[in-house]
């Protein structure tokens, strides 16, 4: 009877003990959040698209998230226990393919007319970001952030029928996960971004020699641009 009574007692303490490491692990770099400043890089990928407003009856359309690299650096200030100012300067290299149709003109084939374009883009952000953070659990804590980015054009080669503007500024918003690990700090991060005002630059339409181009550069009214972020930082 006592034997069984000592194993019921110790397989509760195992059961207890394995519950107990499911839940509690051994914390990597446990003080690494109580710097008041801290520093790291980042790698990822950008998506980027652009919202165009057209003339009947002409329509200008890009292909959706257009793939790219992101690589940046990182400043983090500590404002309180869950509550963190970041700026991230970052390169964005990306393009977008455009496709504008003419839908009241048919070609010899019967079919809409139509004009592409390439757009090239690098862009420097500077993102100007709060970051909220959950509670850490183990080696793991949530965060949301929200801030606004200035961005500059980097590639200054004229377009053949739609330039955007050299400047735009984004809204932006974003979730992710501190990672500790036992010798850095790793945090995917996913961000979207909205550009805030028209960004055509209609400047250059005058001086395009093709008539046909002109039509459509004057055809657009407005364009917004998109752009979703997934990064890795590295601390």
């Amino acid at each position: 009877m006592k034997i069984r009574i000592l194993s019921i007692i110790a397989a509760i303490c195992i059961a207890t003990g394995c519950m107990a490491q499911i839940r509690y692990s051994i914390q990597h770099k446990p003080y690494i959040d109580l710097r008041p400043m801290h520093f790291g890089i980042s790698v990822g990928m950008n998506m980027q698209d652009i919202e165009f407003e057209s003339e009947a009856p002409f329509v200008c359309d890009a292909d959706r998230w257009n793939s790219g690299l992101s690589v940046g650096v990182l400043a983090d200030m500590r404002l309180s226990n869950h509550l963190n100012l970041r700026i991230t300067p970052t390169m964005h290299f990306g393009s977008k393919h455009l496709m504008l149709k003419n839908t009241g003109l048919l070609n010899t084939e019967g079919k809409v007319m139509t004009e592409t374009q390439d757009m090239k883009n690098t862009y420097l952000s500077v993102p100007v970001d709060l970051k909220f953070s959950s509670q850490r659990w183990n080696n793991i804590r949530p965060y949301m952030l929200a801030g606004v980015s200035p961005m500059i054009n980097l590639t200054s080669k004229s377009q053949d029928i739609i330039q955007l503007k050299r400047t735009d500024l984004m809204v932006e918003v974003g979730l992710g996960c501190d990672l500790y690990l036992p010798f850095f700090k790793l945090i995917p991060e996913l961000k979207f971004c909205y550009g805030l005002g028209n960004r055509i630059d209609k400047s250059h339409v005058a001086d395009l020699k093709d008539d046909n181009k002109k039509t459509y550069a004057n055809a657009i009214k407005s364009g917004h641009t998109k752009m979703i972020v997934l990064s890795f930082y590295f601390e």
